[in-house]
Parts: structure tokens; sequence; C-alpha cells
């Protein structure tokens, strides 16, 4: 029996956030009808796509109840009458009070915003009344990014957004493995940056899939992980990331669970929003008949 303040699968899933794509009238209808209330929804920027699409959307899910953040992808802002009036809209029509500003994978910027700093250093969001931000992590760095720039950078945000009296958070990109998520937690906090983390990981879907996006989003360390083990590629395809889960719980030691500040799960929905719920309610009902059930 697992001791009683070691939490469980189904108590990391009690506060977690998915992904929707704007516009897709059929996948809102689901989130809404399936999302408990005040659920936190990211709405990403499809590149080429006009982010004001995002308003209406966001609007649409906060009149069911739900929390809204939005993406901001700096490279793909054309210019800041563009930021101004994308925020201005979010947080008067669709009454947005929080956002997770991105760089954007663009090779070259279509505007004056290479980077997430870029757009906090504007102040436009606290202009408008949205003191929520969060940005992206990267617990296996970034392909395009060193990481000695990702970690000034980084410094540098928190540092802005302290002076600036926002509420900051994290929100990091997938991983396939525990290990490198526990390393990245570890040593942010061996930086005294202490801002609240959603550890982000694929929803449940199948193996080709699950590959694909990792080559794209360049988590290619843990993409070792799916293609060097095949009983762990097929845990995963069948169960979900719930052996990462397992494995995050294992690593951390009780006075850990509080000083690393993981104040939820982020779900990318590869396989799509339905199958991420379904798998979800599975592990919250299901009944405990192993340890760290």
């Amino acid at each position: 029996m697992r001791a009683m303040s070691e939490p469980s699968v189904a108590d990391m899933l009690r506060d977690y956030s998915v992904e929707l794509v704007p516009g897709d009238s059929r996948l809102l209808d689901s989130a809404i009808d399936r999302l408990p209330s005040r659920s936190l929804v990211s709405i990403t920027w499809i590149p080429g796509s006009d982010p004001m699409q995002m308003i209406a959307s966001a609007a649409r899910l906060r009149r069911a109840g739900l929390l809204v953040m939005p993406h901001i992808g700096a490279r793909h802002l054309r210019s800041m009458p563009q930021l101004e009036q994308l925020a201005e809209g979010l947080m008067g029509e669709a009454g947005v009070d929080r956002v997770l500003l991105i760089g954007g994978d663009r090779a070259t910027p279509a505007g004056p915003f290479d980077s997430s700093l870029a757009i906090l250093r504007t102040g436009v969001f606290q202009r408008v009344g949205i003191s929520r931000i969060a940005v992206a992590g990267f617990p296996e760095g970034n392909p395009h990014i060193p990481p000695r720039i990702l970690d000034q950078a980084l410094a540098e945000k928190v540092e802005l957004a302290r002076a600036e009296g926002l509420e900051f958070s994290i929100v990091t990109q997938f991983c396939f493995a525990a290990a490198p998520i526990m390393t990245w937690l570890r040593r942010l906090r061996g930086r005294n940056i202490d801002v609240p983390v959603r550890v982000g990981l694929a929803g449940p879907a199948g193996l080709v899939t699950l590959v694909r996006y990792a080559m794209r989003c360049g988590v290619g360390n843990s993409l070792h992980v799916l293609t060097e083990n095949p009983s762990f590629a097929k845990a995963l395809v069948d169960r979900g990331p719930e052996l990462i889960i397992r494995d995050m719980i294992s690593a951390l030691s009780h006075e850990e669970r509080s000083r690393l500040g993981i104040v939820g799960l982020h779900f990318y929905l590869f396989g799509g929003l339905s199958k991420t719920l379904d798998w979800i309610d599975s592990v919250r009902t299901r009944r405990p008949s192993y340890a760290g059930a």
C-alpha cells in the first residue's frame, strides 16, 4: 500500500488543462459539454491563420464558464497595432484574463517581435488588464535556441513579471519521460525561479502520431523512449501518459512535492479531446487495484 502522503495518478489529474484549436465548432461544443466548470483551456494560434479568430472562440468558452488562455505567438505577429488589437479584443470582447506567450515556430518573424520576452516588454497586456501571464518551458531544451539563451530569457521574464506585479507561470513542452521533467524542475528551483509550473504531457494517441509530433516539436531526447523501448511505447499507447505520471510521483520526495511547485498537468490533444477526456475519466474513477492507482 502506498504511503498516505504520496499522491496517486488520480490526484495528479484533479487540476489539468487542455489545448484547443479555435474555429472548430464541434470541438468547442465537445469541450463545453464535457469539461468541468472553470477548467483551464488554452487556445492555439495556428501559423498562417487570423489570430482574431481566437476572440470569438475565447468568448464562447468563457460564456460557458471555462477559463481561457489564448496563445500569443510573437514571431507570427505582423505589427504592434495587431498585438494591441488582439489584446483589446481578448480582454474587452472575450473577457480573457490570462494569455500564454510563445515564441512561435517560424524561422523569420512576420513583424517586430522575435520572442515572448519582446511581447512582455511592450506592456500591452498589462495595459488592457490582463495580468496572468504564462510562458513556455522546455525540459528537453529547444532545438532552435541554445540552452544559455533559454535560461537567460526565462530569468528576464520572471524578473520583469515580478516588477510588474504579474501572476506568472510556466507551461512546459510535452515529454515522454519523467526524468528530464524532474531534472529541469530541480534546476529551475535551484536558480530561484519559484513560479508555478504546469507539466505538459501528450494525451493518448497512436504511436505514429506521437512520434510525428515529437519530431515536429523537437523533444528528441525522450523520443528515444518511444523508438528504443517497445514495451514502454506500447504502454504509452494503451494507457496514455499514466506511466510517466507514475514515474514523476516516484521521483518526488515528500519535501519536493511542494518545493517544485507543480500546479497541474497540461495535455496536448494529439489523439483528440474525447480520447484524452475518456482516459482522464477512466483513471479518476478507477477503483485502486494496485499501488499508486
